[in-house]
């Protein structure tokens, strides 16, 4: 769990954009980012999404439209989204929402290349939602 660089600015203000599903985040520096949730989601440093090590991530599909229901502060350091698909252990750090909106482009192409290479698109359904073995329960 990365904590709060010194480095990384506060943010001054946080707009959710239902309609555009974009975050937008200004932060003290000066820098203002617009982060999609789908970016979001399929980055969220949750154990759902990035596993308990290296290698264990679960790939994230079918994010195109999700919302966001809800903002929770956590904190001073951050914010813990809930996602109008049930998704909502993932803390996003200042620091890792500054990450996500100054480097978006990286991260898109990471996600791209990651569906490469599993073969499935951006908007295939999770696989697994109905009788999954693995021990997880949604709630």
């Amino acid at each position: 769990m990365a904590g709060l660089t010194p480095t990384t600015p506060q943010p001054t203000e946080i707009t959710v954009h239902q309609q555009s599903r974009l975050l937008e985040i200004a932060f003290a520096d000066g820098e203002r980012f617009s982060i999609p949730f789908e970016l979001m989601r399929v980055f969220s440093p949750s154990a759902e999404v990035m596993g308990h090590g290296p290698g264990q991530e679960t790939l994230q599909t079918g994010k195109r439209e999700v919302g966001i229901a809800a903002l929770e502060p956590v904190g001073h350091y951050g914010i813990r989204p809930q996602f109008d698909d049930g998704h909502e252990s993932g803390i996003f750090s200042w620091d890792y929402l500054y990450q996500l909106g100054s480097r978006a482009a990286e991260f898109w192409a990471d996600y791209e290349a990651k569906l490469a290479a599993a073969g499935l698109g951006r908007d295939d359904p999770m696989p697994g939602k109905a009788g999954s073995a693995c021990g997880h329960h949604h709630h």
